[in-house]
């Protein structure tokens, strides 16, 4: 097995169910739900920790912006022995309905090809990017327990934060109510590697009317109100 270079967890630090997120603080706040947590990795800021949920054991780590840095970590959290994956991350929403703090739980996600699906396929084919249907299931049915408002529905990944004139118009015509980075080379190597990944967004501004662009301390209570749910969601799901 190939060692991993930027995550320096030790064999068994590395527990079969993780939760990444994009925002070093998302990640800290995230391990201050875990019981008997503790840093196991902190290499270039790809902050890792390890810790347990109601007795389960549960890593959260940072996997940084964009799809290069998010395929790594999810590489090496593969090659230390992760199942199951979930990105707790935010979104630019692309629809009216939705506001900050809003949840997009993504049923798929389009992306432009070329780029880290090119190096993956070999080929220009279009890789499915879905997410794994029992993950998702559970995700669903935790996020109905609470009360935040949350559409079920596909969004587009793309690798420029800033993007062109006609972009929103061009995605939503295609079904598309929301735009991440990760999403979609997340999703589709989850697939290729043969790993349960899902993804859960937090909408953190809006492309279509004047929201304001929520950080980390914006997003604090949305992310401890959804945060528990995805939790329970991930220690549910079957382990093979």
């Amino acid at each position: 097995m190939t060692k991993p270079i930027h995550i320096r967890a030790q064999p068994g630090e590395i527990a079969v169910r993780v939760v990444i997120a994009g925002d070093p603080a998302r990640a800290a706040l995230l391990s201050t739900l875990l019981d008997e947590v503790r840093m196991v990795s902190d290499v270039r800021g790809y902050y890792v920790y390890t810790g347990l949920y109601k007795g389960v054991p549960i890593t959260v780590a940072v996997h940084g912006i964009g799809s290069a840095s998010a395929v790594l970590v999810l590489e090496e959290l593969i090659m230390l022995g992760a199942k199951v994956v979930v990105r707790l991350g935010t979104c630019g929403a692309m629809i009216p309905e939705l506001d900050i703090g809003d949840i997009v739980i993504p049923t798929g996600a389009s992306y432009y090809s070329g780029g880290i699906f090119q190096q993956y396929l070999g080929e220009p084919v279009c890789q499915v990017a879905v997410p794994d249907y029992q993950l998702l299931e559970n995700i669903v049915s935790e996020v109905r327990r609470i009360n935040k408002r949350y559409v079920l529905a596909p969004v587009v990944s793309c690798d420029a934060f800033y993007t062109e004139p006609g972009f929103v118009e061009k995605w939503t015509s295609r079904g598309v109510v929301a735009v991440d980075m990760e999403t979609a080379p997340l999703l589709a190597i989850g697939l290729i590697k043969k790993v349960k990944v899902a993804s859960v967004l937090i909408v953190s501004n809006s492309l279509v009317k004047q929201t304001g662009f929520a950080l980390a301390p914006e997003l604090e209570v949305h992310v401890r109100e959804v945060a528990p749910a995805v939790l329970r969601a991930i220690t549910s799901v079957n382990v093979e």
